[in-house]
């Protein structure tokens, strides 16, 4: 801004008159592009890179472009992480020197003295996420230029257009995620599949579901639903899997060596894990109902997920799919597994295992309904009620220890 009351006469020619940056000037890009799906950054980068161009002095270029295909809702950190075989596919012409969390990083060392973006919502549309971003470069000496803001006026002016596009960008933001949200659980209350199939279920198209108009960028995803694996094994050991801890209280580790030791009866690609048995206990899906909102994947970390709240979830009102456990059931592992994360004793059936086992026999399920167990403990075969009185199951090792 000019100085509206200089002195009476030229004192330009003084030593002290002007305080220079020594610093040459150097300018860099900051882009971004939500998705590589559904907008196109070998266009939307290019076209960025020509407005923000318009901050240029004459005959300047920019020293260097950093551009992320993310959402403008992640901070800098969890931004930039996809491969680079991924950005090189994207055949994007203008070069890029890395992302927001690279140019923050290497600002300063690259002697960067300002940073263009076309807009605010560019580097991030939230607010508090831009403003971070603003005071660490401004902290590096660099200063965050946006082209679409007017020049000249007053330094309020300037504030006031920007803050004003930062909240629009984060009131934008917030309009978007109450209708994506939205739209994700008419998704599942409408019995549809979000993400992959659990193991006992293939994902089919749904040939009832409504068909969505055909958009820009062509034709909408078709909506899937849950239905049993062709090898009905798998439907089988789900529902062992989930007995096992249900009714004979077992950790994952001993129901991951019963599943093991019968590959034929158990099926699975690659091997049983303690992962893959605690999801599949813990997946209300196998109940039947269509569960959206289970976790939270964006927590700020890649690759880092937690656990919502139960009363979070979102739930078909109605079953949707073919059960492997009735709910009540689902409901009586969660509180068993939650008795065993609390370090409580393992219940009756656990014990004829262990007694079982140190006579070197194994304890086999054979055929169950609502009150009873038919399970083969050696060469015999015992009838046992669900659950295993404390009395019986004594008798039970009582005679696997006196040879009986």
């Amino acid at each position: 801004m000019n100085q509206l009351f200089g002195p009476p006469i030229d004192l330009s020619s003084l030593p002290n008159f002007a305080q220079v940056d020594v610093r040459p000037r150097r300018v860099a890009f900051c882009g971004r592009v939500s998705t590589k799906d559904n907008q196109n950054p070998s266009s939307s980068i290019p076209r960025q890179v020509v407005l923000a161009s318009q901050a240029l002095q004459e005959g300047e270029k920019f020293a260097g472009h950093f551009w992320d295909v993310e959402s403008g809702m992640l901070p800098p950190e969890s931004r930039g992480l996809g491969p680079q075989e991924m950005y090189d596919a994207l055949r994007v012409p203008t070069p890029r020197d890395g992302g927001l969390a690279d140019l923050l990083d290497r600002a300063e060392l690259m002697g960067i003295t300002h940073v263009v973006a076309e807009r605010s919502d560019r580097v991030a549309r939230a607010m508090l996420t831009g403003l971070n971003v603003e005071h660490a470069l401004q902290k590096a000496g660099v200063e965050v230029v946006y082209a679409n803001e007017p020049l000249g006026g007053t330094e309020s002016g300037r504030l006031r257009s920007r803050r004003y596009g930062q909240v629009e960008a984060e009131v934008y933001r917030a309009v978007l995620m109450e209708m994506s949200t939205g739209g994700q659980h008419q998704h599942a209350i409408g019995g549809w599949n979000h993400g992959y199939a659990p193991y006992p279920y293939i994902t089919v198209v749904d040939e009832d579901a409504p068909v969505a108009a055909r958009g820009r960028f062509g034709d909408q995803r078709p909506k899937r639903k849950l239905a049993r694996h062709p090898d009905e094994r798998r439907f089988e050991a789900a529902a062992e899997l989930h007995r096992l801890r249900r009714a004979e209280h077992l950790k994952s580790a001993d129901i991951v060596a019963i599943l093991s030791a019968e590959p034929d009866r158990y099926p699975i690609d690659g091997r049983w894990t303690h992962n893959r048995v605690e999801g599949l206990l813990a997946n209300p899906k196998l109940a039947g109902y269509q569960v959206y909102n289970r976790k939270a994947s964006r927590t700020g970390r890649a690759g880092h997920s937690v656990w919502n709240p139960i009363s979070q979830w979102v739930w078909s009102p109605r079953p949707v799919h073919d059960a492997v456990v009735s709910l009540e059931q689902w409901k009586q592992a969660q509180e068993v597994t939650a008795s065993l994360r609390a370090g409580t004793n393992g219940g009756p059936l656990l014990r004829i295992r262990a007694a079982a086992a140190r006579r070197g026999l194994t304890v086999t399920s054979i055929s169950s309904n609502a009150g009873h167990t038919l399970y083969r403990i050696g060469d015999r075969q015992w009838v046992l009620p669900t659950p295993v009185p404390d009395m019986v199951a004594q008798q039970i090792i009582t005679a696997l220890e006196g040879g009986e």
